[in-house]
């Protein structure tokens, strides 16, 4: 069983900063994609921000230039900073984990979300 879990949500005003972390545990071989989502109550979860194990990264037309996601491997984990952010960014955020465990079977797993309150 894959657990994971995000941390670094908060109140932030127009223009500040934010940097959540996510993080995956338990028993992983290996991990192929780790996303970004968020979801304001009453609309669909969207992607934000992608990163595959090669590197390969994208990004939502919204967030472009603001947002930057990273991962460190050795760690399972991934990272969002967030940047000159805007009242339309708030929303609880959501990190997805997709591998495989030592069976080689393959995963996928959410975290419980966390808060991004974007108001002065």
């Amino acid at each position: 069983q894959v657990q994971v879990v995000e941390s670094g949500g908060g109140l932030v005003q127009p223009g500040g900063s934010l940097r959540l972390s996510c993080a995956a545990s338990g028993s992983i071989f290996s991990i192929y994609l780790m996303n970004w989502f968020r979801q304001i109550p009453g609309k669909q979860r969207e992607l934000v921000a992608s990163i595959t194990g090669s590197g390969n990264i994208d990004y939502a037309d919204s967030v472009k230039g603001r947002f930057t996601i990273s991962r460190d491997n050795a760690k399972n984990a991934v990272y969002l900073q967030m940047n000159n952010l805007k009242p339309e960014d708030t929303a609880v955020y959501y990190c997805f984990v997709a591998g495989l465990v030592p069976a080689r079977t393959s995963f996928n797993s959410w975290g419980q979300g966390t808060q991004v309150t974007v108001s002065s």
